[in-house]
């Protein structure tokens, strides 16, 4: 199924637990990180697909891309230097349905797939689970103290169309803000 066919109630019902391959190469200026799938992305196969998720704007607006792509284009991020993964791989109806444990465990083989592929920065998307997932319950949205080996960590709000905290022009200046320091780090 391709991010443009949407998909039925019951191909999303079956996307439960179902996972949604990294998009990853070694010595990525910025591997950005979700929380986990969504079920829309799950049914899919790709990341930040469901209508109305900010990831692909915010990226665009931040001058990660020189176009809006989508989704499906998502490959095409490697080619500038980007990647993307998930602290929880498994896709669920909402993120609360995410444990903490789960969450502890994900952060855990996160840091081994960061030591192995050594991208500049690591964006996690969610400062709720950037703090539930690596123990940090004061963590703001910004570029953080700790490091994973040689990488810089940063987080960013949750680009859901269900966060209001953060609106579309904040995304743009935070994705902005995120790759200007990428850029700088060594």
């Amino acid at each position: 199924m391709t991010a443009s066919a949407r998909p039925t109630r019951q191909q999303l019902l079956d996307a439960h637990g179902k996972t949604v391959p990294d998009v990853i190469a070694h010595e990525l200026k910025v591997l950005f990180c979700g929380i986990n799938p969504g079920l829309y992305s799950a049914a899919v196969g790709h990341h930040f697909a469901r209508p109305g998720n900010r990831f692909w704007p915010a990226l665009f607006a931040g001058g990660f891309t020189d176009r809006l792509l989508s989704p499906v284009e998502e490959p095409e991020l490697l080619t500038n230097g980007y990647g993307i993964t998930n602290i929880v791989a498994r896709g669920t109806a909402a993120a609360v349905e995410i444990t903490p444990a789960e969450l502890r465990d994900g952060a855990a083989r996160l840091r081994r797939k960061v030591r192995a592929y050594r991208p500049r920065v690591l964006a996690i998307l969610g400062v709720g689970a950037y703090r539930a997932a690596f123990g940090r319950p004061d963590a703001q949205v910004g570029p953080q103290d700790e490091m994973i080996a040689q990488t810089h960590l940063w987080v960013l709000p949750n680009p859901s169309g269900l966060n209001a905290h953060y609106q579309a022009r904040e995304l743009a200046k935070l994705f902005r803000e995120l790759r200007e320091a990428s850029e700088r780090a060594t």
